[in-house]
């Protein structure tokens, strides 16, 4: 009876966890990448892909970390050195991350020219006249600095 209980409360956990995607043990990654574990080993202590952990410390490659391997095999194979493909990768995130930046700025001035239009303003104009006055500085004695 508890066994059974047991099963059903797994069982409804098993239910709400949702599946972010696949992942590969190392074996596999470097067989779908092409290329030899050790080499991802070594890719992951450089810092060019860095795959998820397991909790005993194995490896688990995504998709995108096999997609990755491709290209840095990929650009090997070109002649580009490790640290070449290294500025690569990350020249190319830093791109992702400015192009997102930018999408995400043009939507909000979108919304801005949107809200302008429709005669919302965001604050106040307040008028503030030009002003002839001269106003002198001096140090008050007996002060130091």
């Amino acid at each position: 009876m508890a066994t059974k209980e047991k099963n059903q409360e797994n069982t409804a956990h098993f239910d709400q966890v949702e599946f972010q995607s696949e992942v590969f043990a190392i074996s596999v990654a470097a067989e779908l990448a092409g290329m030899h574990a050790q080499t991802l080993r070594t890719y992951d202590r450089m810092g060019l892909v860095t795959p998820t952990r397991t909790r005993g410390g194995g490896r688990r490659y995504s998709r995108e970390d096999v997609e990755l391997l491709r290209k840095i095999q990929y650009l090997s194979q070109k002649g580009v050195n490790l640290a070449g493909i290294k500025a690569i990768i990350e020249l190319g995130e830093e791109n992702r991350n400015l192009k997102e930046s930018l999408r995400k700025t043009q939507a909000e001035n979108e919304l801005l020219k949107t809200q302008v239009r429709n005669g919302r303003p965001r604050g106040e104009l307040v008028h503030v006249p030009c002003s002839t006055a001269v106003v002198m500085w001096e140090r008050r004695k007996g002060r130091s600095n």
